[in-house]
């Protein structure tokens, strides 16, 4: 499994990394980004404690990337928090899309969506074709999400991300042990989602070349 979209309790998780990490590694993860939310406020905090995080990467043989969840920034600063995350050496820029479940800015999806510095458009809710368009041609994937309240929509990103030719990826927006899951249960979230077995196996295939794209920039 290789999750690029998690918390830890330096926002609203309930794990320090290092806890996080080795249930991660106990659950047979490979890869775990630490993308707590951020606006301008924190950003500095939460990506110097997860580069820091870093260490456990030898003791646990599990690769540790270090990232932020853009959440509830007016979109039209979005890009400015992207590239300032991107330059203070974020690995991973997720932005907190428009879930349906909570009061998110109209037009975060599009300003996500138009910004090479990001990276994942997380939930991102009832997204249209237009704004999925924009994100393929960036480069940006679109989630599939295990996490409760925010999954309702996963099918409709599903069609929305077919439609427009964008990467999906599955991850668990994790913010306790529980959320962690198998591969196989990723699997399923996104079968639930209705990509058939073969888009799924695609689906957690783009997380797996993400993160080779990632590591290849820290040599």
């Amino acid at each position: 499994m290789i999750d690029l979209h998690t918390h830890t309790l330096f926002s609203d998780g309930e794990l320090i990394p290092s806890e996080l990490v080795r249930r991660a590694k106990v659950a047979g993860y490979q890869a775990i980004a630490l993308t707590d939310h951020a606006d301008f406020t924190n950003l500095d905090f939460l990506l110097e404690g997860a580069k820091k995080a870093r260490y456990l990467e030898e003791s646990y043989d599990i690769r540790v990337l270090a990232g932020v969840e853009i959440t509830h920034v007016p979109p039209k600063l979005i890009p400015k928090l992207a590239r300032m995350a991107k330059h203070a050496g974020a690995e991973i820029v997720v932005v907190h899309g428009e879930s349906p479940v909570e009061p998110v800015a109209p037009l975060t999806n599009l300003a996500a969506a138009e910004c090479e510095d990001v990276d994942i458009l997380a939930h991102p809710g009832y997204i249209t074709e237009e704004e999925a368009k924009l994100a393929a041609d960036n480069g940006i994937c679109l989630e599939i999400t295990a996490r409760y309240g925010h999954n309702v929509t996963n099918g409709h990103v599903a069609r929305m991300a077919k439609a427009a030719g964008a990467r999906l990826v599955v991850d668990t927006d994790t913010h306790s042990p529980d959320d962690l899951i198998t591969r196989e249960k990723a699997l399923a979230v996104a079968r639930g989602a209705g990509l058939t077995a073969e888009e799924a196996e695609k689906a957690l295939q783009n997380s797996k070349d993400l993160l080779i794209k990632i590591l290849k920039k820290r040599v």
